[in-house]
């Protein structure tokens, strides 16, 4: 393991410039800008929306996702409530209907109308017997009959028989189910087992959303990816058998200290039930911490104490190692084998390549996103400058801990001190624009570094850091930053 560079020792964004190398791209719209969020799993753009219940929720996650990010869903509220989260992302712009709407052929043309009008749905598959799953035929929008009184009449009446269908097996890819309806000029596609059980269903419109974002961060399937947190204690494992069966891409192990006891039991319990679910493990702000949770094998760790807008644990209690400086000891004392988050302290969109550059992996964002449309903070006006604002708020201030505990939570965590404020934060609209603006920058600084990928700047840089980072005087900053 290497030693920390003196040079980063109390070292954060805004003591280093980078030094521009000559650049291999003709257009900058082609650079790749893909990392791993964990072994395995890479992402299209370095970005993570932090677990907090004012960055993001539900329609945040989906969001992320859609734009190659990725987003992991707070634990501040009930574990039923967090596992249905987590199946709402999991069933968005998925190119396969895993659980389609289902009638058996007994069912009332009045029945019909009322899913379709619950569910805004074009079709219906048709099962023999109620809950038997057995396919026996479809029913679209367009076969309901017209005028008043055929709300008696049976489903079987008017449906397109299995016959007459055009089926499936559940492991069809997308290319194959998109040719199949092409040439077989139907728009749906009802996905059957060799039992004839109904196993999903493909729709052209479906096909047509998913191929509208191709960098979206997608599973195997065809599905949205999305990450979910939980804790070290208490329900723990309850939580996360819950959302293992909502089918999570990935859970986080967020504590505020990380570097314990703790996470020493927290952890093997987990793996030991868990043993596929990927798990990502923090927050640590030194390399022994990084260490320690690597070796109890964290698929990544999550790397910042208390540089956050939203967080005053330094103001408070004096802990913490400047951002840059905690990076760069977890990547050499985990000797770049395993993805670092970087959590917290970016505040411009160059620290965000900064933090990439100097080791590591991905950033994940709070106050940047949540300002945006799709984050759950609540829109306000403020009354001095009639700007508008949302609220943002550190998962240990004392708004949230009241939010999303129990009573006898509430009474516990309000015996210590707070660590967490709130604040407001301008309104910016969409946070697709957001991630838009923040790949063009990254773009821009994988060329100014002189390669053609961020992997590719990522590793030369922070192989041999001296060699690209420009330390900055006082005057250096203010000529830098100061405008």
């Amino acid at each position: 393991m290497r030693d920390l560079e003196p040079f980063f020792l109390g070292r954060t964004f805004d003591d280093f410039l980078f030094r521009p190398q000559r650049s291999p791209v003709t257009s900058r719209r082609a650079l790749d800008l893909s990392m791993p969020l964990i072994e395995g799993l890479q992402i299209g753009i370095p970005i993570v929306g932090a677990n907090m219940d004012t960055v993001v929720g539900e329609e945040m996650a989906r969001s992320l996702a859609l734009e190659g990010a990725f987003g992991f869903l707070h634990r501040s509220c009930s574990i039923d409530l967090q596992a249905s989260r987590v199946r709402y992302v999991k069933t968005r712009h998925s190119y396969v209907i895993e659980k389609p709407l289902v009638l058996p052929r007994r069912a009332t043309i009045a029945e019909v109308r009322r899913l379709i009008e619950r569910h805004r749905s074009s079709g219906i598959l048709i099962e023999e017997t109620p809950g038997s799953g057995l396919l026996a035929g479809l029913l679209s929008q367009r076969d309901l009959p017209m005028g008043e009184g055929s709300g008696e009449r049976l489903v079987e009446e008017l449906m397109t028989p299995l016959a007459r269908l055009v089926t499936r097996p559940p492991t069809v890819s997308m290319e194959e189910a998109e040719r199949t309806m092409w040439e077989r000029r139907v728009e749906k596609l009802p996905l059957v087992d060799e039992a004839g059980l109904i196993r999903g269903l493909v729709t052209m419109r479906d096909l047509h959303l998913f191929k509208r974002k191709p960098y979206s961060v997608k599973d195997v399937r065809g599905r949205l990816r999305v990450g979910a947190a939980i804790g070290a204690a208490g329900d723990y494992l309850e939580r996360a058998a819950a959302l293992a069966e909502a089918k999570v891409d990935v859970i986080l192990m967020d504590v505020a200290h990380a570097h314990s006891e703790i996470l020493a039991r927290a952890v093997p319990a987990f793996r030991s039930r868990f043993p596929n679910v990927p798990l990502v493990v923090g927050n640590v702000a030194t390399g022994e911490g990084a260490r320690f949770l690597a070796d109890l094998g964290a698929a990544a760790i999550k790397v910042g104490v208390g540089p956050g807008r939203g967080c005053r644990t330094r103001l408070e209690t004096g802990a913490g190692v400047p951002q840059l400086q905690a990076i760069r000891e977890a990547y050499l004392a985990t000797e770049g084998k395993v993805p670092i988050i970087a959590d917290g302290g970016i505040r411009n969109d160059k620290d965000v390549f900064l933090a990439l550059a100097c080791g590591a992996s991905t950033v994940m964002l709070g106050s940047l996103l949540s300002g945006t449309d799709e984050s759950p903070g609540i829109l306000v006006d403020d009354p001095a400058t009639r700007q508008k604002m949302k609220l943002y708020r550190g998962m240990t201030s004392p708004e949230a801990v009241v939010d999303g505990s129990s009573d006898a939570a509430v009474a516990d965590a309000l015996a210590t001190p707070a660590e967490g404020q709130s604040l407001r934060v301008p309104y910016v609209g969409s946070v697709v624009d957001v991630v838009a603006r923040i790949a063009g920058h990254l773009r821009s600084a994988v060329s100014y570094a002189g390669e053609s990928t961020l992997g590719a700047a990522h590793r030369k840089i922070a192989a041999d850091p001296e060699r690209y980072l420009v330390p900055l005087s006082a005057a250096g900053r203010a000529e830098s930053f100061d405008r």
